[in-house]
């Protein structure tokens, strides 16, 4: 038995990190254990032959709390920000179009029918309220705004952004402010515009951020500043509550080297995947460990690819596009990175990286590697009039990729918190307690430190 620690973090993606850092800052000695032999999860950056790749996440809205992290962490210099004016796009019929990105812009566009337009427009004149039952997303966009804006808008942002089938998607846990408007203006847009801050106190949206050399550039500043509180390379095998009163609470198995060990301590965050967190307590608390493993995932493989710039004949001067499932493509959506940000190619090279899979269709990450690039490419080629192959590719696949907040989530993530109440000194940390966005899991991640340093303040 190792000496006695304060505070163990389980897992070194963006959640774990950002706690671990947040402890450190706050004073309080902690040890982040890793499985891999590097840091950041599913965030990865990939440079070779004047190229960036990157693997998971491409770009992170800058929302206050990354942006302060980013600051602490001394790697503002390095932030780079898109245009917010640049335009996205959705495939319909074969063919590109520009998403309007404002409630007037959408009343203009061509985009929709003038039925559509009109559940628009009226929307905020038509009071009503949300169904006692828990709403799907696309229940929720159909009884609101009809089934056009459902197919070629909600559900390609949804695929987006959770990878996630809108019909089993919760409204009140993916997205609970719309909820909330209906339920307090018996209007969306009329609560939209009610909740809106005062004209001179309006600081629009948050920016659209990476950095020089990748989003992996904050996973690695973490990962550095942490220094020797950081163990990579350590499995932790299980999680056992110690059964003493005495200030070592938990007892934490770990594989590392070839051998394995057992650490001792007061508090344990457990910032793994929900199906890894499931394993981890079991032996702590088997309801516990049973609502965890209630959490779906859905695999989702990535697909960057580079082109030299006179092979495309379509402009890729934006953000890049999203696919309805109606279109009857693999793809769920393509990034034009070299377009978003500088020095992701060569000078007269495009780099773009495409989606494919989720949980409309989660069979497409068992192919091959080479299948899905072949597939993804050939349906870029087709939509933005590609000739000839590629300069160059790569593939990640990922089987559980993102957690899906489907019907009934609220109530498990309710029971992950009866669950630390149950268990004084254990704290969960993850995308699927408040959202997959790395702004949210930096939130979680500060919020989970808070509450640790509270907790150890109220055993002294």
């Amino acid at each position: 038995m190792s000496d006695p620690q304060r505070v163990i973090v389980v897992g070194g993606g963006i959640s774990g990190l950002a706690c671990a850092f947040r402890l450190q800052r706050l004073g309080v000695p902690v040890t982040l254990l890793e499985a891999a032999d590097h840091v950041g999860g599913m965030v990865g950056t990939v440079e070779k032959d004047g190229l960036l790749l990157e693997s998971g996440p491409q770009s992170f809205q800058g929302t206050d709390s990354i942006l302060e992290l980013i600051r602490q962490l001394g790697v503002e210099n390095e932030l780079l920000t898109a245009d917010p004016r640049t335009p996205r796009y959705v495939l319909m019929r074969g063919k590109l179009h520009e998403i309007p990105m404002s409630p007037r812009a959408l009343l203009t566009s061509s985009l929709l029918t003038p039925g559509s337009r009109w559940k628009i427009a009226s929307e905020p004149f038509r009071k009503t309220r949300p169904p006692s039952k828990e709403e799907s997303v696309a229940d929720f966009v159909r009884r609101k705004f009809g089934h056009e804006i459902l197919e070629y808008l909600v559900a390609p942002f949804v695929s987006g952004v959770y990878a996630g089938d809108p019909e089993k998607l919760s409204l009140r846990a993916a997205f609970p402010t719309l909820e909330e408007w209906e339920r307090e203006y018996g209007s969306v847009l009329r609560g939209a515009m009610k909740s809106r801050p005062a004209k001179d106190k309006r600081a629009g949206p948050p920016p659209l951020c990476s950095f020089r050399r990748g989003v992996a550039t904050l996973t690695r500043a973490l990962g550095e500043t942490l220094g020797t509180s950081l163990r990579a390379g350590a499995r932790v095998i299980a999680i056992h509550r110690t059964g003493q009163a005495s200030a070592s609470k938990y007892e934490i198995r770990v594989a590392s080297g070839g051998r394995e060990e057992s650490i001792s301590a007061q508090a344990v965050v457990v910032a793994a995947p929900a199906y890894a967190a499931s394993h981890l307590v079991s032996a702590v608390s088997s309801p516990l460990a049973h609502m965890l493993s209630g959490i779906a995932y859905a695999p989702v493989a990535v697909v960057a690819t580079t082109y030299y710039a006179r092979q495309v004949g379509h402009s890729t001067d934006g953000f890049g596009f999203l696919v309805p499932r109606s279109e009857k493509l693999h793809t769920l959506g393509t990034v034009w990175n070299s377009s978003l940000f500088a020095e992701r190619a060569r000078d007269g090279m495009i780099v773009m990286t495409s989606f494919a899979g989720g949980a409309m269709e989660p069979e497409i990450v068992d192919k091959p590697e080479t299948e899905i690039a072949t597939i993804v490419q050939d349906e870029n080629a087709r939509v933005l009039q590609i000739a000839g192959p590629p300069v160059a590719s790569a593939v990640w696949r990922y089987p559980r990729a993102l957690p899906q907040y489907n019907l009934g989530h609220g109530h498990i993530v309710e029971a992950i918190r009866d669950g630390e109440r149950a268990n004084p000194g254990l704290f969960f940390a993850g995308n699927y307690l408040e959202g997959p966005a790395l702004g949210k899991c930096v939130e979680v991640g500060n919020q989970t430190g808070d509450a640790v340093r509270t907790y150890l303040g109220s055993t002294e």
